[in-house]
């Protein structure tokens, strides 16, 4: 949901996700140069109990000697110095009343400026045809390190660390297969299949009378261990054996015609009474690192139509066809010329030509007011084509690594990028953070989205197995849907990547700072809080200098008034 609220200057712009609420802030230029924050309570309209949001920065005249790094405070005490902030604690489907203040003064006398009381209802998880669940995706972060001491979640009493990091992906995962009853049917496409958990729930739907069949990764891609000289086949080894062990062996159609790419899916259709009625996708592999490591989404959607497209790309699938045929397949549904119609379209791969890529770029490239999207791997030929020409808006990119085209790329302040890491040691009021060790080959981000104009009232969100790259295109088993016009679905996905995004920019800036490196100053919304744990630093400073403290002089705001500046167009972008 997005709502608005002023009073005596002072805007705020709600956008709430089904965990996360955003708000877009913004006060008049004569009042931002009295601005010292802004500070934030929350109230349960169920419970009435009130509470400030928190932060991690603090002014250095007024935080407690006695507080331990890395602990959050109040941001009535110590308020916001962003334009962009996000509640991270919220619970899906709730009512609550925002109350949020610009404060002036000094650090050690607060003076109110301006208030605005909002109503926020957070969205329900499995309103309508869609039901999206995130993981936590930042099991290294200051929270992570507070509440669970950097420990593996398998050295964490009871399962709370695995429940931490789940996020409710791997509960809405096993509640998608355990929704079947008797009679009905399951038909799954997956690429890593190994989780205990969910090989147990496919194991208890057949003992319970549903008829399941898997088409499951098992092509021969050798991998060969320089040190030893052993030969394995990752991931078909580690699939075969989970199955065996969990003794579904006999629900598995084993995909391992083609051994050059990738059997890529990761969805399930659900079938009742013959009749094909949802289906879960997205980018979430089955497997530990999956739900509980490296940033994931799972996307239900309640819609027969589209149920049907998928279980027609199964039975395909579960033929087991050479890469030309199931190519010669796909491309009898053609890839709309320009913007789809409203609704949702499925594109299935593997296919003849980078068609899906060229319009993916296409859409990007028609974009109106800002573009989000996230990468595990390279930026392709085709986005980067898009991301070099010149545009007045922002466009997002949360990456996991850095390739040689980011510098070239980052020369347009337009775009607004941040790799993923962590804080390898502690610095400041901050404790070192650790990765659970769930991943390998990619340790921060694995979603496969992007958003073209997420905040208007004709969004397009783009969002599956596929990564933006050739061979997702014209090689690998993979599907994609495109949903244009749903806000709802459009303010889930926006929340999210804006959530991860803060994590990860702050993080990235002091990595560079470390190295001695200069990072071009980001797009605001990198302030810190309880979850995400940062803020920004001064331009341009190679030095960890200046993101521990707030500014103890108004005046930190102007730059978000400065004409073409990032900040200032991503202040006028959510407000």
């Amino acid at each position: 949901m997005r709502i608005r609220a002023a009073r005596d200057g002072l805007s705020v712009h709600a956008i709430a996700g089904t965990e996360v609420v955003l708000f877009g802030l913004d006060v008049p230029k004569e009042l931002a140069e009295n601005l010292l924050g802004f500070g934030f309570e929350r109230t349960d309209d169920e419970t009435q109990e009130t509470q400030p949001l928190r932060g991690l920065k603090t002014f250095a005249a007024t935080e407690s000697p006695d507080s331990k790094p890395g602990t959050p405070v109040s941001t009535m005490e110590h308020p916001v110095q962003a334009f962009l902030w996000g509640d991270y604690v919220v619970e899906p489907g709730h009512d609550y009343t925002y109350r949020v203040v610009a404060f002036g003064g000094a650090p050690e006398r607060l003076r109110v400026l301006a208030e605005v009381m909002i109503p926020v209802q957070t969205e329900r998880p499995h309103s309508g045809k869609h039901s999206i669940h995130f993981n936590r995706g930042a099991a290294a972060s200051q929270a992570y390190a507070r509440q669970f001491r950097n420990r593996p979640p398998d050295k964490v009493a009871g399962r709370r660390a695995w429940r931490w990091l789940s996020r409710g992906l791997g509960e809405a995962l096993i509640g998608f297969i355990d929704r079947a009853a008797p009679g009905d049917a399951l038909r799954a496409a997956v690429y890593e299949f190994h989780e205990p958990g969910v090989l147990d729930a496919f194991r208890a739907a057949r003992d319970r009378g549903i008829e399941v069949r898997i088409v499951m990764h098992a092509k021969r891609r050798a991998v060969k261990d320089e040190r030893t000289g052993t030969i394995t086949y990752p991931p078909r080894d580690k699939n075969i054996a989970a199955v065996e062990k969990a003794g579904i062996g006999d629900l598995v159609i084993r995909r391992e015609t083609t051994t050059s790419y990738l059997a890529h899916n990761k969805f399930i259709v659900h079938v009742r009474a013959n009749q094909p009625i949802s289906v879960w996708t997205g980018s979430t592999n089955i497997s530990t690192g999956g739900i509980y490591g490296h940033s994931n989404v799972g996307h239900a959607v309640r819609d027969p139509g589209v149920a049907a497209r998928f279980l027609a790309y199964w039975e395909q699938l579960a033929l087991d066809p050479e890469a030309p045929a199931l190519r010669a397949w796909n491309e009898q549904t053609a890839v709309p010329a320009a913007k789809p119609p409203r609704g949702i379209t499925t594109v299935f791969s593997p296919r003849k030509t980078e068609d899906a890529l060229d319009w993916y770029a296409t859409l990007m490239a028609g974009a109106k007011g800002s573009v989000f999207f996230t990468a595990a791997f390279n930026i392709s030929t085709q986005i980067e084509e898009v991301l070099k020409k010149n545009v007045e808006y922002l466009r997002y990119g949360l990456l996991e690594t850095e390739d040689d085209k980011m510098e070239l790329l980052k020369r347009d302040r337009d775009n607004v990028f941040t790799v993923s890491t962590h804080l390898r040691k502690a610095i400041g009021g901050w404790v070192a953070e650790k990765l659970t060790g769930l991943n390998g080959h990619v340790n921060y981000i694995h979603t496969k989205f992007m958003l073209i104009d997420p905040l208007t009232s004709d969004p397009i969100v783009i969002s599956g197995s596929a990564n933006f790259s050739k061979n997702s295109s014209i090689a690998n088993d993979e599907n994609m849907l495109v949903i244009r016009g749903s806000t709802r679905v459009a303010d889930i996905y926006l929340t999210e990547f804006m959530r991860i995004f803060n994590h990860f920019e702050f993080r990235d800036r002091i990595s560079a700072a470390q190295r001695g490196s200069r990072r071009p100053r980001l797009a605001a919304g990198a302030a810190p809080t309880a979850e995400a744990g940062g803020g920004v630093m001064d331009s341009g400073e190679p030095t960890t200098r200046g993101f521990r403290h707030l500014d103890p002089e108004p005046g930190w705001a102007l730059e978000h008034y400065v004409p073409g500046w990032q900040r200032t167009k991503e202040r006028e972008l959510f407000r």
